[in-house]
């Protein structure tokens, strides 16, 4: 095989989870642009449907509840109904903690007053939507004895939040970074690495790919701050994740699983 046609995707099928997200749409242009049949997969299944329309070839949206297995196994079946076979899952559907209120934030994302069912709505998203997932896509997988599931992790997951960098120019406390999602994306990163030791003899391939901060409309402090710590002296943009995710979904990486590839600009060297 031609070294650079080991990147290629053609014929290939890829389910995306919070397809509609900032990344996730990324993920699906990268995965339809090297030749994969896309699912677009989220919870409005009119918005999926016109994503898939408009900006995809050869694809579908889908709606899919994460947390629900009914949920996941008719998107499965509809899937293997319209294309015959699933080669690639990401799953990349979860919370990151937002509050309503600015001015209540500050004392609510502390840890001393996290309020429980945060906790719990995080767990329920972030990691057992990736169990779920992984266990009704990944049985399919195991059936045709092949696959590469990629779990989306992040640097939180690696390092804890430095929340300095919650702070504004006068040293006040604006946020802190609850402990939800770093927490739930810690275990991401061990879910793969377990997977990828218990389906590797189905030619199942599990990674984690783990991004940085991405610019999304942060305060301008936040992003100084942020881009101060980070070698590259920025944030990443959206579409900063796409080779990664195409070397991971491809047999360019054929001989990789139960790795973490970080693409950070250097957050997590300092």
């Amino acid at each position: 095989m031609n070294r650079i046609n080991k990147f290629s995707l053609e014929g290939k099928t890829a389910i995306v989870t919070g397809a509609l997200g900032l990344i996730g749409q990324q993920h699906c242009f990268a995965l339809n642009e090297a030749g994969a049949h896309v699912i677009v997969a989220d919870l409005d299944r009119q918005k999926c449907v016109a994503f898939a329309e408009y900006h995809l070839e050869s694809s579908m949206g889908h709606q899919i509840d994460v947390c629900k297995r009914e949920s996941i196994t008719g998107l499965l079946k509809d899937v293997l109904t319209r294309y015959g076979r699933v080669d690639i899952l990401v799953n990349n559907a979860a919370i990151n903690d937002m509050f309503e209120d600015p001015k209540a934030a500050t004392e609510q994302s502390k840890f001393e007053n996290y309020p429980l069912e945060l906790w719990q709505k995080s767990i329920d998203v972030n990691l057992t939507g990736v169990f779920l997932c992984s266990q009704v896509i990944g049985s399919q997988m195991v059936k045709q004895k092949s696959g590469s599931i990629i779990n989306i992790g992040s640097t939180y997951g690696i390092n804890a939040p430095n929340q300095e960098l919650y702070k504004d120019n006068d040293g006040i406390q604006v946020f802190y970074k609850p402990p939800a999602y770093p927490v739930t994306k810690a275990g991401v990163i061990m879910l793969s690495k377990y997977l990828a030791g218990y389906w590797g003899q189905y030619g199942i391939r599990v990674n984690t790919l783990c991004p940085g901060g991405v610019q999304n409309g942060q305060t301008d402090f936040f992003k100084k701050k942020y881009s101060k710590k980070t070698p590259l002296g920025r944030m990443a943009e959206p579409d900063d994740y796409q080779g990664a995710l195409i070397f991971l979904a491809s047999d360019a990486s054929a001989y990789m699983t139960g790795a973490n590839l970080v693409v950070d600009g250097g957050w997590t060297c300092w």
